[in-house]
């Protein structure tokens, strides 16, 4: 579990595993690039801008992030903004939550998305490989872990205004020639100097040509259309709205089916050869939601492990185990399983509704 201490890059010892090739033929979950940049070379950062008077650091300039460096299709589903180096290995973001999202929006009247935390972590790490590690703009990235310790009583509404500061330590870094073969990043959240989130992921970097070796038969199925099966009542998954579901009823108590809805516009912002791994995440919080009846899920501590593709025409069932549950927490193990192979397994903890402490 992260801790809320300075941040510092994790070891060897502390993550407990070795760096991994990036296209290994089990794969987790990669972001399907996007076709408007420029294949043939590493983007480059834009040009810098000014620092302005809400920069966090002082006499550095700073970059803006572009929706194709996040590897979104919307502005609004960008939620790093600008960028600072402050050495080869260290970096800060201002980043913004918005109060209102077509998908990441508030869980309830008082509390902003947890999930943000881990989009953002996803964000900012794509960003980075582009911009100061040369991965070139056709690369498919691939995510092996992602955890994520929030404090939902920072994650208030009523702060949804204040800026996100956001510092970063690049660690696991393989190089493949001048790009990026593989790299851990961990990631520090505060508002206004408050403690608000931590998080580490690791992402791997693979080449078109490579991963069309490993996904070719996938690839050539993109397009094809994949039923959307019915979903199960927005509340019980935690959502407000039926579209976000992405969880269907299944015929065992405690697990459910994933639904694959490949027409959402945040879930799947383009085609794609499989299913993503924010979705699956999303999947994991959901059925986390239905198996423990916790009202509203939020979580505090979210871990996730990918052990292999999801597929977009097999079924994958999502089976829970309640591990802990009490007046005050609840913890719940998630484990989706698709052609009798792990596809990954996750653990989320919600708290209890805690007292609010807003930042105005």
């Amino acid at each position: 579990m992260p801790q809320t201490g300075p941040l510092s890059a994790l070891t060897d010892d502390q993550t407990g595993r070795e760096g991994r090739p990036a296209n290994r033929t089990v794969a987790a979950v990669e972001n399907t690039p996007q076709t408007t940049a420029t294949a043939e070379a590493a983007p480059q950062p834009a040009t810098a801008t000014a620092t302005t008077e809400d920069d966090t650091t002082p006499g550095t300039d700073t970059t803006p992030v572009t929706k194709e460096l996040a590897h979104r299709t919307a502005d609004r589903d960008v939620f790093p903004l600008r960028w600072s180096r402050i050495s080869d290995t260290r970096f800060r973001f201002t980043a913004h939550w918005p109060a209102v999202h077509p998908f990441f929006g508030p869980v309830d009247d008082r509390h902003q998305d947890p999930m943000v935390v881990g989009e953002t972590l996803r964000q900012a790490s794509m960003v980075l490989a582009h911009a100061e590690f040369g991965a070139p703009a056709d690369t498919h990235f691939v995510m092996w872990d992602l955890t994520v310790f929030a404090d939902p009583s920072a994650l208030l509404l009523s702060d949804a205004a204040e800026p996100v500061e956001v510092d970063v330590v690049c660690s696991e870094i393989r190089r493949r020639g001048r790009g990026l073969a593989s790299m851990r990043t961990t990631m520090e959240f505060r508002r206004a100097g408050r403690f608000v989130a931590r998080g580490t992921g690791s992402t791997g970097c693979t080449s078109p040509l490579a991963y069309r070796r490993l996904r070719g038969r996938q690839l050539a199925a993109v397009g094809t259309p994949v039923p959307l099966l019915p979903g199960i009542e927005p509340e019980l998954a935690g959502r407000s709205r039926a579209e976000d579901v992405v969880l269907a009823p299944d015929d065992r108590p405690g697990v459910w089916q994933l639904r694959v809805d490949t027409g959402h516009p945040v879930l799947f912002p383009r085609p794609n050869d499989h299913v993503p791994g924010m979705v699956l995440f999303e999947a994991a919080r959901q059925a986390a939601a239905a198996a423990s009846g916790h009202r509203p899920f939020l979580p505090r501590t979210m871990t996730a492990d990918f052990a292999r593709y999801a597929e977009l025409h097999s079924p994958c069932r999502l089976e829970t185990e309640l591990l802990d549950k009490d007046p005050e927490e609840v913890t719940v193990r998630v484990t989706g399983r698709q052609d009798g192979e792990t596809v990954f397994t996750a653990t989320l903890t919600s708290a209890g509704t805690a007292e609010v402490r807003s930042l105005s």
